[in-house]
Parts: C-alpha cells; sequence; structure tokens
C-alpha cells in the first residue's frame, strides 16, 4: 500500500494535520493508498513554494520552458505502461482504456503545447504613427483542480500550458484518483525539475479546494468537475477577481438523422455513450433518432453494446470496466430505479455484474444500460447521470431534434451522424454545445476551443485559448518619431 504525501516545493512532505485518506481500488474495493488530508497551512506552504520559484521560471526564455515540456514528455512516455496499470488500478478503468487514451494523451498534451508555442508569432499592430506590441506575461501562481476520471490526462492538459506561459502551479488532484499525479510528481524529481514551479497538494475539496480557491496570492483557478461543484467555485473565487476556467458537466445528445449510415452510427453511439462506463463528461448519454429509422437503429445499438465486454480492468479483452466507487454505483442505480418510475423501459442492461472475470463482488461493475419510452424532460433524460447509462428517444423531424437536443441545463458536446454533410453542419450550428462532432465522436484536434455554455461551463481552453487563460497580455504602443 503506497502512503501518499504532498508535493512541496520539489519534496514529498506530510501533510500538516498529519491525518491521511483512504484510497481504495474500484474493481477489488481493497485499499491501494493513504493519501495526505491537506488544509489552508499546507496550501499556504505550497503557495509560499511557488510564490518563490516564480521569478525564476518566469525569467526563463520561452524557448528555455518549451524545452522542458519537451524533456517532462520524454520522461512520462518512458514510464506510460506504469502511468497505464497505475491509472487502470486507481480508477478500474480498462487497461486497455488507460494505456491508450489516459497515458498515451498526457505524454500528447505535453509534446502538443511545446509545438504549439513554437508556431506562434509576435501579435503586432500598425496604426499610421504607432505601433502596437501584444506581450504576454505569465499570470502568476495558478491554481489547478482536476477530476477522477482523466486523472492524468486532465491535469497534464493544464499543468503544460501553464507552464510555458511561465506560470507556476498549485494542483490539486481528486483525492480518489491521487496515484498518477503522485507518479507525475516523482517523474519530475528524477529530470532535476526546478523546485517549487509545480506543487500538489492532496486533500478534500472543503479543505484544501477551497483553501485554494480562497488563497489571494493564487491568481487564476482551472477546474474541471461538476457543475454543483463548479457554482461554489465561481462563488468563492470569482468576488476575488481571479481569473477563472470552469469545464463542467454535460447531458449531451447523440443524435442519428434518417440518412445515417445505421451500422456506423450505433456503433459511434455505443461508443459516446459508454466510453469509460460513461464517465466523460463528453459521452452521448441521449442517443435522438429518427422515428422512421429507429426499429432496425435499436436492433443495430443493443447489438452493439451487449458484445460489449465488462470485467478484469487488467484484462486485455476488457472493454467496460467499473465505476469509480461503489457510492457512486449505487447513485447511478438510483437513476435506473428512477427511470422505471418516470415509465422507462430497460432495453438492456441495469444490474450490477457480479463475475467479472475475478469472481469478485466488491467491484463496482454496472453493465451497460440503455433506457426507452422516457419523457424528454424526465429527470432520467435531462440529469447528469455519470455511469454506463444512456436514454434512448424517437424524433419526426429535425426542429423536433434541435429542440430535444437543446432541452437540458447543459451543453458541452453533442454528436451528429448523417450522410449529408452539408446539412449534417446546418443542422451542428443550431445545437446549444461547446462541440459537435459529426459522424464521429471525441475526435480531438487539440489546437481547438474546449470548454461547454450554459451550466457546462464557462471560458475556452486548448490552443491559443489556454495559452490566453494562462497568461495575461499588456499591449505596448509605440509612438514613430
Amino acid at each position: 500500500m503506497q502512503v501518499i504525501e504532498n508535493f512541496i516545493n520539489g519534496e514529498f512532505i506530510t501533510s500538516n494535520s498529519g491525518k491521511y485518506i483512504d484510497d481504495f481500488n474500484p474493481a477489488t474495493g481493497k485499499q491501494i493508498a493513504k493519501i495526505s488530508s491537506s488544509n489552508h497551512k499546507d496550501v499556504n506552504d505550497a503557495v509560499g513554494a511557488a510564490k518563490s520559484a516564480l521569478p525564476y521560471w518566469s525569467s526563463l526564455t520561452l524557448d528555455e520552458r518549451i524545452e522542458w515540456l519537451d524533456t517532462i514528455a520524454d520522461a512520462l512516455d518512458a514510464r506510460k505502461e506504469e502511468i497505464a496499470k497505475t491509472e487502470s488500478m486507481d480508477t478500474g478503468k480498462p487497461i486497455s482504456v488507460a494505456r491508450n487514451i489516459d497515458a498515451t494523451r498526457s505524454v500528447t498534451n505535453f509534446r502538443f503545447f511545446s509545438e504549439f508555442t513554437k508556431q506562434q508569432e509576435m501579435m503586432q499592430f500598425e496604426m499610421k504613427d504607432a505601433t502596437n506590441y501584444v506581450h504576454r506575461k505569465p499570470v502568476g501562481v495558478v491554481g489547478l483542480i482536476t477530476p477522477w476520471n482523466l486523472p492524468l490526462y486532465l491535469l497534464t492538459w493544464k499543468i503544460a500550458p501553464a507552464l510555458v506561459m511561465g506560470n507556476t502551479i498549485i494542483a490539486k488532484p481528486s483525492e480518489l484518483t491521487p496515484l498518477t499525479a503522485n507518479l507525475f510528481a516523482q517523474v519530475l524529481v528524477d529530470i532535476n525539475f526546478p523546485k517549487g514551479v509545480f506543487n500538489i497538494v492532496h486533500g478534500l475539496g472543503p479543505d484544501a479546494g477551497q483553501a485554494i480557491l480562497e488563497h489571494p496570492d493564487i491568481g487564476a483557478i482551472s477546474f474541471t468537475g461538476g457543475t454543483q461543484t463548479g457554482r461554489i467555485v465561481a462563488r468563492t473565487a470569482a468576488p476575488l477577481f481571479k481569473k477563472l476556467s470552469l469545464e463542467l458537466g454535460g447531458k449531451n445528445a447523440t443524435i442519428i438523422l434518417k440518412d445515417a449510415d445505421l451500422k456506423k452510427a450505433a456503433k459511434g453511439a455505443a461508443r459516446a455513450g459508454f466510453t469509460n462506463s460513461g464517465q466523460v463528461c463528453l459521452c452521448g448519454s441521449r442517443i435522438l433518432v429518427d422515428s422512421s429509422i429507429a426499429k432496425e437503429f435499436t436492433k443495430l445499438l443493443l447489438k452493439e453494446v451487449e458484445a460489449m465486454k465488462v470485467g478484469d480492468p487488467t484484462d486485455e479483452s476488457t472493454e467496460i470496466g467499473c465505476l469509480i466507487s461503489m457510492e457512486h454505483l449505487e447513485k447511478v442505480e438510483s437513476y435506473i430505479e428512477l427511470s422505471k418510475q418516470e415509465g422507462g423501459r430497460i432495453l438492456t442492461g441495469g444490474k450490477r455484474v457480479k463475475d467479472n472475470g475475478r469472481q469478485n463482488v466488491n467491484g463496482a461493475f454496472l453493465e451497460p444500460t440503455i433506457i426507452a419510452d422516457l419523457d424528454i424532460n424526465s429527470r432520467t433524460a435531462t440529469e447528469e447521470i455519470f455511469g454506463p447509462v444512456v436514454t434512448l428517444h424517437t424524433f419526426d423531424n429535425e426542429q423536433q431534434a434541435i429542440q430535444m437536443a437543446n432541452n437540458t441545463e447543459y451543453g458541452l458536446a453533442g454528436s451528429v451522424w448523417t450522410t449529408d454533410l452539408v446539412r449534417g453542419k446546418s443542422f451542428a450550428k443550431q445545437i446549444d454545445t461547446g462541440i459537435v462532432w459529426i459522424n464521429t465522436w471525441l475526435h480531438r484536434d487539440l489546437r481547438t476551443p474546449f470548454g461547454g455554455v450554459k451550466n457546462s461551463g464557462v471560458g475556452r481552453e486548448g490552443g491559443q485559448w489556454s495559452l490566453s487563460f494562462f497568461s495575461e497580455m499588456t499591449n505596448i504602443c509605440v509612438k514613430h518619431d
């Protein structure tokens, strides 16, 4: 069993409280680690280290910081399999998913921002009698708060642009999945990364997280997590005039138009609905299908979903692992029960999986579940469940489909399936959401803006939007003689 301490000023340090939080493997129910339970004193220590390191780090040239990003990427790449196995154990996701998505993307984030930053040109605006130069400065000390579903993937998505823009960092990973953040800190020690530039404070949201939000010397907060917690973040940080980036929940629609390639659409809808057991904010948890093709599409969808292998995350053939905890499993199950009360009909799934390859009855495994016959306004169809549960609805025309797609408080992502790409693009523009894919799902170009509308968040990250968030831009106007 690992003991996970805070990482402050380049060293692993026990929290001031001396207390620990238990960390469990959700696939087995066994304790695998205990992590420091931190408070405002630990955050203050971390901020002190970050402030001390800031003058040196921000004084490095952009090329020198880019070189550090490349060094980090190489070091992570050398430990990709260790990252994948650690992430799989801590989250319960299949090793194939942890390897191909989490570990790979964690390396890619550093390589991308290294290359993307090299391509940036000085912003310069000419007047008849003057030249305006836009100069980027670091924000200073920034706080990064990340969730449990894609732990290192999402943490590195924030670390890389924050570092390259010259900031120093206080990070708080989820207390449910602290292991890969700790591994990342070990990597930094191994490559002799400058002390104090990156710091980790472990603990609970109301203690460590709240202390980060309230600290007067932290100038920006990048948060990814649930909408309810996002409200607390905004309520705390906004009056302090901190820069805020909030990537929150989603209730995304997968829309199947009547001219879609149904086999491809069924495969895409199954992937969108059940990747990482539906525990991705971008998952398509509502499937809207044209009524004229609904019967044929549903048959193909059920075939795809019922063929998915749910089981031991360490098995290379497993496609769906477990949920993050037994508590979360019970929450998801409560929505399945609610759906029955709301008139829903379970087409497949809905039950716990107790034989997952290890004869384990303590893991948080649930069959992928499809529910039909629900009203589009029902709670099950409008509230974020964040599990392997999708609802299936039919529409009679495209205007109705647009109304149904926009019928939630969320607006993060979605996908449209059609063989008419012009029509698909026109349709996608009418969806109130931050990202729409046509004939695909989770096909990411890291240069593009990422974020949601409505209760799915505030701000955008990715490419130039990340660089802008993690910097302050100063305009220098030079008058010509």
